[in-house]
């Protein structure tokens, strides 16, 4: 489909949290009422109530904690890219970790599934992974060889969906651990992020086109060329209106792509800040991770 650009400029306003060295990479909007995320060079879980001052909770530094959600039991559930572990931190800063079942599986999307464990992905392994809350694993394999399994989210049907960035295709896993794989039109997508809309359909970041994509839960996927087709968008997240924002990590913005197809991209007051992860906070705002250092918050 054609981009097109509508809307009136956001409000960004950056709230440093971290040196730039530490990389804020992730976050997610905790049960507190915090914004908590991940320090990927850093080694350590940070945590934000907006208006306050952020903390830091202090891991293996060299674990490399990257994509951090809410688990059921009230926790935040985070993966450890370079260490091979799934990592768990209460809202007190309780902090508790789980080896996986063997090396190099470099476990990044993570996410609570419907049947009350975290479900995760291996990027290095080419699986996916179950893990309960207390802390026992289930891995399955995927159908297709070296694959790059990135981001993951529960759908409204009952499944988990996931970006394979090297396999450009979006796939479905069942807990009962039946997977489902859907091709993208675009050769070189790459896809990465992906989160779950009102509507049940999934949006999804293709960093390799520079393309927002769509797929319904029968398959049926829609592209959406950006405006900047070099901007490499990264992480996505859908607010209750159904629109899809996302970060922009080449060209330095945040987006938003309405669900009839209009999209209004925003600049980052920074150069070069590097936008990663994004969600909807607290407070009702979309917040991004920048890795230079900072959190940002944007409103409309």
């Amino acid at each position: 489909m054609t981009p097109q650009t509508s809307g009136t400029p956001a409000t960004v306003e950056e709230h440093p949290v971290a040196d730039g060295a530490a990389g804020p990479y992730a976050l997610t909007t905790g049960p507190d009422g915090a914004l908590w995320f991940t320090l990927v060079h850093g080694g350590r879980i940070g945590r934000l109530v907006p208006g306050g001052r952020p903390t830091e909770h202090r891991l293996d530094p060299g674990c490399g904690p990257t994509v951090i959600t809410t688990g059921p039991d009230g926790a935040l559930w985070f993966t450890e890219y370079r260490a091979d572990r799934i990592g768990r931190i209460t809202t007190d800063g309780t902090v508790t970790e789980f080896g996986l079942p063997g090396s190099g599986r470099g476990p990044f999307g993570i996410a609570a599934g419907p049947d009350g464990a975290l479900w995760f992905t291996e990027t290095a392994a080419g699986r996916i992974g179950r893990i309960t809350t207390g802390g026992d694993v289930t891995e399955f394999p995927l159908p297709v060889e070296g694959a790059f399994p990135s981001a993951i989210t529960a759908g409204h049907d009952g499944g988990l969906w996931f970006t394979l960035n090297q396999a450009d295709a979006v796939g479905r896993i069942d807990p009962s651990g039946t997977v489902v794989l859907h091709p993208l039109p675009t050769k070189g997508a790459a896809p990465v992020g992906i989160a779950t809309a009102p509507d049940g359909a999934l949006w999804f970041t293709e960093i390799g086109a520079g393309q927002i994509g769509r797929v319904t839960p029968d398959g049926h996927v829609t592209e959406f060329p950006l405006p900047d087709r070099a901007a490499r968008p990264h992480a996505v997240t859908v607010t209750a209106d159904g629109t899809a924002w996302f970060t922009e990590w080449a060209g330095n913005r945040v987006g938003a792509l309405t669900p009839d197809g209009r999209i209004t991209t925003h600049d980052l007051p920074t150069p070069g800040s590097e936008p990663h992860g994004i969600t909807t906070g607290p407070d009702g705002a979309l917040w991004t991770a920048l890795e230079t250092g900072a959190l940002a918050r944007i409103t409309p």
